[in-house]
C-alpha cells in the first residue's frame, strides 16, 4: 500500500466525529491493504502508478499499517525525538511513491542504530526517507515519529475496523489485543488466522496486557447508580503499574506497557515475597512521606523517572486487582472473587483501601475520607464486574472532584486536522497583582465545542496584538472558567507551576480580566495539595520536580 493512501485516510478520520464512520474508514483501508494486488510476488516491477507494491505478507502489511494509524510503529522506541523529527529539512518529493513497506524498512534501520555515530546515522536515514515523501507525507511521518497522530483513530476504533474487515468476532479480537498488549500484532493475527487463532491467545505472565480503565461519574451517587453494589476504593494519584511474577522473575510495567522493573526495587521485593509461583497484579506505585501520607504525583513520577534509585523517596505498591495466579486466569471472574484471591495472596498493607456498599451517601462519605487522606478521589467498581482489559468498563467509574479557576486567555494556537483553520490551543494566565500583568500556567485545547472554536477564532483575531506562524497573541481581555485536576511544579512557566488536565468549562463574558483569579490563589491551591501551610513556602525549592503524567485509571 502506498503511504499516500494512509495520509488520505488520516485526513478523513480527522474530519469526521462519527465513531461508526471512523471505524468504517479504517476497515476500508485495512481491506484495501489485505486485498491489494501483490504482483511484486510474480516479479513485476512496481511503479508509482502501477498499483503494485513490494512483496510483503498480508499480516505484516496489516501490522505496519495499524502501527502507522495509531502513531505507534511496530519497531517500538526509535530514538527519534521531537527535535530530530522536525529538524529534517529536505525538499519534499514532487510525486508520491513511498509505500508503507518503504517506511517500515526505514524505521527498522533507524531502530537498529546504536552506539557511537547512531545520532548521525538516524539523521541521515530520516533525510533519505523524507526526501522521498511529499509535503503531506512528511508532515504525517513527523507526527508518527513524535506520537502525535491526532486523527481520532483510537485503539478501540482500530479494533472495530479490524473486526469488520477481517470478518472476526469483535469480542474475541479485543480480548486477544488485551492479552497480548499488541494491537498491531493482534490485527495481523486476525487476518492471518481468524477467530481460531484469536481464541488460542491467553494471558502469559511476564507479558503485559492492556489495563482496564474507568469511565467518569460526576458524583458518588451517580457512580453507585451505574455500578450497583460496588467496591468503593481510594483513587491514588500514583503511577499505574502491572506487576508480573513467574518464579523468581519479576517484571513491572506502566499503563503504557513500558517496563520499569529496575526503577522499582521496593515493588520487586514485595512481589518476590508473595506466597505464589506465578501472579499478575494491577495497582498503583505511590511515593510516601515519612508520616505515610502520599507525595504529590510529580514527586512520585520524578523518583520513578530517575535513572538512579533514591532511598529518600520510597515507592510502594498498592494493588486493587488480580488477573492471574498459579496457572489460573481470573479476568472473567467477578470482582468479589478476584478481591478474595487478592486478599489471600497480598498482605493488607499493600492493598488499596476500599469498602463494599450500594449506598450513595456512604460512597460520598468514603470520598471525603479519601480526600482527607491526601488522595484524589474514589473508584466505584461493580461487584460482579469482570476485568475488561483495554476498555473503559461501564461498571468501573471514577469520581475525582475538579478545581476551577477563572483565567485569562493570553494567546491561541492554530489547530490541525479537524480543527484546521480555527484557533484552538489556549494559553492560560492568572492575574499577577504585583506586576499588574498575567502569568502563564499552561495550555489546553480540551472542552471546546465547534461553536466555541468558531466564536473564539473570531474573537481572538479581533484582539490580536502580534503573531508567529503558529500562535496568535491577544489582548488579555477574555476570561474562561478552567477546570483542572491539580497543579504541578513546572520550570517551563514563570510561576514555576502548571495546571494538570486543564479543560475549558465555559467562557465568562460577565467577568472582566481584572477580576480573574490571581497567581497567589493558584499558589495557595498548590500548597494545600502538597500538604503545606503558608509558613512552609520557604522550603518549596527543596521539592523534586518531575514531568507531567496521567496517574489515571
Amino acid at each position: 500500500m502506498y503511504l499516500r493512501n494512509v495520509v488520505d485516510a488520516s485526513k478523513d478520520l480527522a474530519e469526521t466525529r462519527s465513531r461508526k464512520k471512523k471505524a468504517e474508514r479504517i476497515g476500508g483501508l485495512l481491506s484495501e491493504a489485505a486485498h491489494a494486488d501483490r504482483g511484486a510476488d510474480r516479479g513485476d516491477t512496481p511503479g508509482a502508478d502501477s498499483g503494485v507494491v513490494p512483496a510483503r505478507s498480508v499480516s505484516t502489511e496489516i501490522a505496519v499499517l495499524v502501527g502507522l494509524l495509531l502513531g505507534k510503529p511496530r519497531q517500538g522506541r526509535l530514538g527519534v525525538g521531537y527535535a530530530a523529527a522536525f529538524s529534517v529539512d529536505t525538499p519534499p518529493a514532487a510525486t508520491s511513491s513511498l509505500t508503507t513497506v518503504d517506511v517500515d524498512d526505514a524505521l527498522t534501520q533507524i531502530a537498529a542504530l546504536a552506539g557511537s555515530g547512531s545520532q548521525q546515522g538516524r539523521s541521515e536515514a530520516l533525510t533519505r526517507l523524507f526526501s522521498r515523501a511529499t509535503r503531506e507525507e512528511q508532515e504525517f511521518l513527523r507526527r508518527v515519529l513524535t506520537g502525535e497522530v491526532r486523527h481520532g483513530a483510537l485503539e478501540s476504533l482500530v479494533l472495530d475496523g479490524v473486526a469488520a474487515s477481517a470478518g472476526v468476532n469483535g469480542d474475541a479480537l479485543r480480548r486477544a489485543a488485551m492479552l497480548t498488549g499488541d494491537v498491531a500484532g493482534t490485527a495481523a493475527l486476525a487476518f492471518s488466522g481468524g477467530d481460531e487463532a484469536l481464541a488460542a491467545v491467553g494471558l502469559t505472565p511476564l507479558t503485559p496486557v492492556l489495563p482496564m480503565l474507568a469511565q467518569t461519574a460526576k458524583t458518588p451517587a451517580d457512580a453507585i447508580s451505574a455500578a450497583g453494589h460496588a467496591s468503593v476504593e481510594y483513587k491514588l494519584d500514583g503511577i499505574r503499574i502491572q506487576a508480573h511474577r513467574k518464579g523468581d522473575q519479576v517484571a513491572i510495567f506502566t499503563r503504557a506497557l513500558n517496563e520499569i522493573t529496575d526503577r522499582l526495587p521496593e515493588v520487586v521485593r514485595v512481589m518476590r515475597a508473595l506466597p505464589v509461583h506465578t501472579i499478575v497484579l494491577d495497582g498503583e506505585a505511590l511515593g510516601l512521606r515519612s508520616n505515610g501520607s502520599p507525595l504529590p504525583f510529580e514527586e512520585t513520577m520524578s523518583r520513578v523517572s530517575s535513572e538512579t534509585v533514591r532511598d529518600d523517596v520510597p515507592i510502594l505498591p498498592f494493588f486493587f486487582d488480580i488477573l492471574h495466579v498459579d496457572g489460573r486466569d481470573l479476568l472473567d471472574r467477578p470482582l468479589t472473587e478476584r478481591w478474595s484471591e487478592l486478599e489471600r495472596c497480598v498482605p493488607s498493607g499493600h492493598l488499596v483501601t476500599r469498602t463494599w456498599t450500594e449506598d450513595g451517601e456512604e460512597a460520598l462519605s468514603f470520598l471525603e475520607r479519601s480526600k482527607a487522606a491526601g488522595h484524589e478521589g474514589i473508584l466505584v467498581k461493580g461487584s460482579a464486574s469482570t476485568y475488561e482489559a483495554g476498555r473503559r468498563g461501564a461498571k468501573w467509574l471514577k469520581v475525582k472532584p475538579a478545581h476551577t479557576l477563572d483565567l485569562v486567555i493570553l494567546a491561541a494556537e492554530w489547530g490541525s486536522g479537524r480543527r484546521e483553520g480555527w484557533l484552538s490551543n489556549l494559553h492560560l494566565g492568572a492575574r499577577d497583582p504585583e506586576s499588574g500583568g498575567f502569568v502563564m500556567l499552561g495550555k489546553t485545547f480540551k472542552g471546546l465545542t465547534d461553536e466555541m472554536l468558531k466564536w473564539q477564532t473570531e474573537q481572538f483575531l479581533s484582539l490580536e496584538t502580534r503573531r508567529t506562524k503558529q500562535i496568535v497573541y491577544v489582548r488579555p481581555e477574555v476570561v474562561a472558567e478552567i477546570a483542572f485536576d491539580g497543579i504541578q511544579p513546572s520550570p517551563r512557566y514563570p510561576a514555576g507551576m502548571a495546571l494538570r488536565f486543564a479543560r475549558v468549562k465555559a467562557y465568562r463574558p460577565d467577568k472582566p480580566a481584572d477580576q480573574a483569579d490571581t497567581v497567589d490563589t493558584v499558589r495557595e491551591i498548590f500548597r494545600r495539595s502538597r500538604g503545606e501551610s503558608e509558613v512552609d513556602e520557604s522550603n518549596e525549592g527543596e521539592s523534586n520536580e518531575g514531568e507531567s503524567g496521567t496517574g489515571d485509571s
